[in-house]
């Protein structure tokens, strides 16, 4: 059986490079035709496009779509297996369908494992520079679209903006308050806006109100300018959508810590971020079975009819991943169940085409 299972595995992990340096090829030439208008216009150095945008991609897009090579590459060759009679006269000799599954399983574990390691470790390095890249050479510039921005930066410190502009580093009807669970509210600022002075790390206050409460009574300091410094940088007040993907395991993990005593409202989304780094790798090892099971029949239709069939079913486990974020981010369903729905749903349908695939 050993021959058997390396040459399962060669034809596996074969056809999946095969697959993924192809589908990798077509992708580059069509996003080079769509961004090509854009690194010309804003003057994208040929180094760049190389070396922080493409050789970036690469692995970031590999990563993304692992299941599904995994799925194609499985399905392409097993159905060509089964037009050969080759999983007839396997099964004929006395190997079991269970044991045929051996060498695809290993190949589907090992895919996950690397995917693991890609999504926590890896893809959040390479998608720095790449990110960096878009935002100056594709992507419109930032703008920060978030209105009555709430946060506390520590169990005493609580910061309020009606918006923040990020390019001038200007906030708008800006207040702090610091409240203690023994003595409540001792001191409240509030100013028509705030800027940060970059220059010397400070933030200069305009038409600003500070009271201040202690056991003596109260004192209210009126001004139209003053310099303060607080704890805070221009940062706390505006996250970008893709800041997430940069950050490692460990880093997202401090972050989510951060947003939730922050009381974002977005700490749905960032925990459903951080879990599915975990469920998506059990993707390729539920798509494997569902391939072997619909391309181990010999049909008529033959590897095309495999493929079609296939490609519905991958593409359609791909739209469950993506309501299920939406179900995460804005519905009530809980997190976790949200991450792993689509494997659990999909890992039935997988049982139920094993039982009926032929033995």
């Amino acid at each position: 059986m050993k021959k058997l299972d390396w040459y399962l595995i060669r034809k596996f992990l074969g056809t999946f490079v095969y697959s993924m340096i192809l589908i990798i090829l077509v992708v580059i030439v069509f996003d080079v035709s769509e961004k090509i208008s854009d690194f010309i216009e804003k003057k994208a150095p040929l180094n760049a496009i190389i070396f922080d945008y493409y050789v970036n991609f690469i692995p970031f897009f590999v990563n993304m779509f692992s299941a599904l090579f995994t799925f194609i590459a499985v399905i392409f060759f097993t159905s060509r297996m089964a037009a050969n009679s080759e999983i007839v006269a396997m099964l004929s000799s006395g190997i079991s369908f269970k044991r045929l599954m051996v060498p695809y399983l290993i190949c589907a574990v090992l895919i996950g494992v690397l995917n693991v390691y890609f999504s926590n470790v890896l893809i959040p390095k390479v998608n720095q520079p790449r990110l960096a890249f878009e935002q100056q050479y594709i992507r419109n510039p930032y703008y920060n679209r978030d209105r009555n921005i709430h946060f506390q930066h520590d169990s005493t410190s609580f910061y309020y903006v009606a918006s923040f502009d990020v390019h001038q580093n200007l906030g708008h009807q800006f207040s702090f308050e610091h409240i203690t669970p023994e003595d409540g509210l001792l001191k409240k600022i509030s100013a028509t806006s705030i800027q940060f002075d970059s220059a010397r790390a400070v933030w200069i206050l305009h038409n600003y109100y500070i009271r201040i409460l202690d056991s003596v009574g109260e004192s209210i300091e009126h001004g139209y300018e003053k310099i303060m410094e607080f704890p805070i940088l221009p940062s706390d007040f505006s996250h970008d959508q893709y800041e997430v993907a940069t950050m490692t395991h460990s880093e997202l993990q401090a972050f989510i810590k951060r947003e939730q005593m922050r009381g974002s409202p977005r700490i749905k989304e960032y925990r459903y971020d951080s879990m599915v780094r975990f469920s998506h790798p059990f993707a390729a090892l539920v798509l494997t079975l569902i391939g072997v099971s619909i391309s181990s029949r010999k049909t008529r239709g033959g590897t095309g009819f495999h493929l079609a069939m296939g490609l519905m079913i991958a593409f359609s486990f791909i739209l469950f991943l993506q309501i299920s974020r939406v179900f995460a981010a804005f519905g009530n369903f809980p997190v976790w169940l949200a991450a792993w729905l689509p494997i659990i749903l999909f890992g039935l349908i997988a049982l139920i085409l094993l039982r009926i695939a032929p033995k």
